[in-house]
């Protein structure tokens, strides 16, 4: 750690006896970047329960009459699923969830034939600011998309960010609508859906242990900020900053103190201790979200943002971490089963830093001396 220049710390613990191995200014607050992602999948897989699934729904308040004719409106209401979409990038992109052609067929076999109506797009769920904190809650490359209750593919549209997500998702639904021989009459907007809007279909997302690993995995900053928007209580509106408020309530309910102004960590002002970043990892474990939230993480030298790093060594295969990476900043935290047998939990956070590459090959190195721990 002498040669990762300050301001920097670390902090190592034994999950098998709680033995402190090693410390370096292990007590400063420090820039997490994507570290804090650590704290919103904890905080989701709590809210929502590791097979918890968030819903999209079709409602209305118009009545049937005829042969499959409702007289009125189709809401199609968002809850912040990260993954809805169109069925083909759905599959691709995630190998399953909720898509509008699940929600067509399921209207079809309903018995719906025609929509004299329109078909709505409804966002409500969330404000409708598209990013974060860093991008002055514009849409923003770095989070990767516009944020959005009823988000579709992402955000995107051929590869070019959406400039109206509900109306979007809306088009894309009245097209699938189409594709199954439902007619609509009135086009399509974007509006909210009155109180007492009954639900005629839904879809439900993959399980949360999997959409925290989707996130995790690359280190997606719009899936994570789609999620903290979505943590909120169901009578709240999602908001960037109250859903960092309820994943730092959620840390501090375990004994740590992060502070945070987002739910990816592209903020500076993302910050906390190596040592609690690691007692968190450590407290977690053996709770409800444990195993989903290690699950998520990347492996050594297998996958995520680790696939390149520590190809080879007692780190390979048996370090599990989140990486983190903004401009002066570099972190890993996570777990190794070293080659004593205990599970070691770590958290190496770099501010100030110059040369990326240097950084990781410093945490890379430290890695491998904590995995080819023996114990005692």
């Amino acid at each position: 750690m002498s040669q990762a220049g300050a301001p920097a710390g670390a902090f190592v613990l034994d999950g098998k006896n709680g033995d402190r191995l090693f410390t370096w200014n292990s007590n400063a607050l420090l820039t997490l970047a994507s570290n804090a992602k650590l704290f919103t999948t904890g905080a989701v897989l709590v809210k929502r329960g590791p097979n918890g699934r968030i819903v999209t729904r079709v409602l209305s308040r118009g009545k049937m009459k005829g042969p499959g004719i409702l007289h009125g409106n189709l809401f199609l209401r968002g809850a912040g699923d990260p993954t809805f979409g169109d069925a083909g990038y759905v599959q691709a992109s995630f190998g399953g969830g909720g898509t509008v052609q699940t929600l067509a067929e399921r209207l079809w076999k309903a018995g719906l034939r025609e929509v004299r109506g329109a078909v709505i797009g409804d966002e409500s769920k969330f404000d409708s600011l598209r990013g974060g904190p860093t991008s002055g809650y514009a849409a923003s490359g770095y989070v990767g998309g516009p944020l959005s209750a009823l988000a579709f593919d992402h955000g995107l549209d051929n590869g070019h960010f959406q400039t109206n997500p509900p109306q979007f998702a809306a088009d894309q639904f009245a097209a699938a609508l189409g594709a199954t021989r439902i007619r609509v009459d009135g086009g399509t907007r974007t509006g909210e859906a009155p109180s007492g809007a009954r639900a005629l279909a839904k879809v439900r997302s993959l399980p949360m242990k999997q959409i925290v690993r989707i996130m995790d995995l690359p280190s997606d900053n719009w899936d994570a900020e789609e999620l903290a928007k979505g943590i909120v209580g169901g009578g709240e509106q999602g908001t960037t900053s109250r859903g960092a408020q309820l994943i730092g309530f959620y840390a501090n309910g375990l004994g740590f103190h992060p502070r945070l102004s987002d739910g990816s960590g592209l903020s500076h002002s993302d910050v906390a201790t190596p040592r609690d970043v690691a007692r968190f990892l450590q407290k977690v474990r053996k709770r409800r979200e444990g195993k989903a939230l290690h699950d998520a993480l990347p492996t050594a030298g297998v996958d995520g943002t680790l696939a390149g790093r520590m190809t080879s060594g007692p780190a390979y295969g048996r370090c599990h971490a989140k990486t983190g990476t903004l401009t002066g900043v570099s972190a890993l935290s996570g777990y190794c089963k070293t080659l004593g047998g205990h599970t070691l939990m770590f958290s190496i956070l770099m501010n100030g830093v110059s040369d990326l590459g240097r950084a990781h090959a410093l945490q890379d190195d430290m890695a491998q001396a904590i995995a080819g721990y023996q114990g005692h």
